[in-house]
């Protein structure tokens, strides 16, 4: 049996989303935490195949305890070469971690809803079927590290959405949301939509029966590079 996917979320009610749906159909169990209500992290990733930090309301420049133990921790399975996997805040709290700069926009802008990205050569190499827009909730962007790899870049205030470092990737956008999610986001996070940039709950919609299939595909294509399930495939085919 796989060691289990170790998955950090950040409100009671989290959900892994899509992404816990393709591990859990790879067969890789799912080790749900939530530092901020208390949950430990691990010292080592020993017991675990790869990890995820989840997004959340929370900034990465906020100076909670959960927040910081989080950022610190995405050391671990960048120093010992395990998958980690960021999500908005969560390649937020890499960035951050490798001395590069989260902000908020100048002028207040925000991405909430489907905005463009374009992938780079080396975002291509990964993936070579990108979408071309992205669900996305955020009104902070980051720099790209030094030493991390641009793998797509946004067409308006937010030029940093994809980006790798060692086995580590961080992802802006959420390709996590499923159709529940994304109601349920509409109806909570209502206030977001009133934010300069933002796209309303019918564009929302609208724009999902357009742009997530190739989400959807894209994300499994993702995920079986990250694992490095793509390079096994390859050395059994060539050992057999």
């Amino acid at each position: 049996m796989s060691k289990p996917v170790l998955i950090i979320v950040h409100q009671e009610h989290s959900s892994p989303g899509r992404i816990g749906q393709v591990l859990s159909k790879l067969g890789y169990p799912l080790d749900i935490r939530r530092p901020r209500f208390g949950d430990p992290l691990p010292e080592t990733m020993a017991e675990h195949t790869a990890a995820v930090i989840f997004g959340g309301p929370q900034s990465a420049n906020d100076a909670d305890d959960f927040i910081k133990a989080e950022t610190d921790f995405i050391g671990v399975p960048l120093k010992e070469n395990k998958p980690f996997l960021g999500v908005c805040l969560g390649a937020q709290m890499m960035a951050r971690h490798l001395g590069a700069r989260v902000w908020p926009h100048p002028h207040g802008h925000a991405e909430v809803g489907y905005y463009p990205i374009r992938p780079t050569e080396a975002g291509l190499q990964i993936t070579p079927e990108w979408p071309d827009h992205v669900y996305q909730w955020h009104r902070e962007g980051f720099d790209l590290p030094a030493g991390g790899e641009l793998l797509a870049g946004g067409e308006g205030a937010f030029s940093v959405q994809a980006f790798r470092y060692g086995a580590g990737y961080g992802i802006q956008f959420h390709p996590e949301v499923t159709h529940a999610m994304m109601y349920r986001w509409l109806v909570r996070g209502a206030h977001r939509m009133t934010l300069p940039g933002a796209k309303q709950r019918a564009e929302h919609i609208a724009d999902r029966a357009v742009h997530d299939l190739a989400s959807r595909l894209w994300l499994a294509a993702f995920i079986n590079h990250w694992l490095g399930r793509e390079a096994a495939e390859r050395r059994a085919e060539a050992a057999s």
